[in-house]
């Protein structure tokens, strides 16, 4: 996706805004866990079940790259 381009934003934020919508707590629980900002060797852990399967669980230690990408995005969505 061309981030330049004012289209290609605009449907970004339209879709931000949708899954905020549709996920509030969600949402909710991001906006809280980030505001405080996230630090260089913070783990976050992430679980997905599918429907009929069983959990799979992952996480990683953040990396000074890591924050980079974080900070662009957020950036994004502003």
């Amino acid at each position: 996706m061309d981030r330049k381009n004012p289209a290609n934003i605009m449907k970004l934020l339209g879709a931000k805004k949708r899954f905020e919508q549709n996920h509030p707590k969600f949402a909710a629980f991001l906006k809280a866990a980030f505001d405080g900002g996230i630090e260089e060797g913070t783990i976050l852990e992430i679980s997905i079940q599918k429907p009929g399967q069983q959990r799979m669980t992952t996480n990683l230690q953040v990396k000074q790259s890591d924050l980079e990408l974080l900070e662009l995005l957020r950036e994004m969505s502003r």
